[in-house]
């Protein structure tokens, strides 16, 4: 007999196939709202585990509702809504697909860092409405050799940006709860002191509730008028208000953003300013990329039903 699994977010489409090929599925991530209670009423005694994403919200009052559950197969980096504490206290196993997903997020900072401090935007814009022929050349901007890059948080993607930007010829710093053994990079314990260094700010730590607000407005500021902020962490973790002032006054000279505050829908305000290089929460989306984040969703769920350590567990 088939494992029974419960999918509230579905994989891509061929992990899906072999999903439905080796377990029982209950699809909440199809079910209609008013089917919701249903799908979860039936899922609820067999299932011991899920394959969800950081889009699904995990809470006290969904997990009652799975009183078998033993291991949420998280098919993104991120989990920020999930109760991660009630999950370890349940004991409940989270993994997650940080791992697969590195080179791409890091390549989009590099891309959303040239493009900020390039001004690649204004420029396309410049060449297509025909400014350049009527204005002359677009004006001078500033190369990235000599600069400083400083990086919150050097987990995995933060040195993977690392490693780019010293490609570069960018002196690296970075800051983080504690100092990384082996590294050799300067270390900042303050953000606001790692902002003062660097001429380039890239958040790479993770999001919730411990790094909410962590790029306040004393960080912004200390960045000055010359720097850059690349954000490819979480919105939440840059005060979005204090930055979008900071930009409007010229206070710090541009930013580049994959994560906002608000998604789908950033603030228009934001958006609107010509300083600023935009992606919509995208840096792992690639093809490649997404068919390894749900390859190791899948490679979790066997290792789990097999008895064997989950491959890449958060709790």
């Amino acid at each position: 007999m088939k494992p029974d699994v419960l999918v509230a977010y579905p994989l891509r489409p061929r992990q899906m196939a072999e999903l439905e090929r080796l377990y029982s599925l209950h699809r909440l991530d199809l079910a209609a709202p008013e089917d919701r209670e249903a799908v979860l009423a039936k899922a609820g005694p067999v299932c011991t585990a899920m394959v969800v994403n950081g889009h699904v919200t995990v809470d006290r009052a969904f997990l009652d509702q799975l009183p078998n559950l033993r291991l949420a197969a998280c098919s993104s980096a991120g989990f920020d809504q999930m109760d991660l504490p009630e999950m370890t206290r349940r004991g409940i196993r989270l993994t997650n697909t940080s791992d697969a997903l590195v080179d791409d997020v890091a390549d989009m900072a590099l891309t959303l860092m040239l493009a900020a401090r390039r001004r690649l935007i204004e420029a396309d814009a410049y060449v297509r409405s025909g400014e350049w022929g009527r204005q002359g050349m677009f004006p001078l901007t500033t190369s990235a050799k000599g600069k400083r890059a400083g990086i919150v948080g050097l987990g995995n993607i933060g040195k993977a940006i690392a490693r780019r930007c010293e490609v570069l010829g960018m002196e690296i710093g970075y800051s983080g709860r504690s100092q990384k053994a082996g590294v050799d990079h300067a270390y900042f314990a303050d953000p606001v002191a790692l902002a003062d260094w660097a001429d380039v700010l890239l958040i790479a730590t993770p999001g919730g509730a411990g790094t909410e607000g962590l790029i306040s407005a004393a960080v912004i500021d200390a960045l000055g008028p010359e720097g850059t902020l690349i954000n490819i962490s979480r919105g939440t973790v840059v005060d979005e208000a204090a930055l979008i002032a900071a930009l409007q006054a010229g206070r710090i000279a541009s930013a580049g953003l994959d994560v906002y505050l608000d998604e789908p829908n950033p603030d228009p305000v934001l958006t609107a300013l010509p300083n600023v290089v935009v992606y919509p929460h995208h840096a792992s989306g690639t093809e490649e990329t997404r068919d390894a984040m749900a390859q190791l969703t899948l490679d979790n769920l066997a290792a789990f039903f097999a008895g064997k350590p989950v491959l890449t567990p958060v709790n």
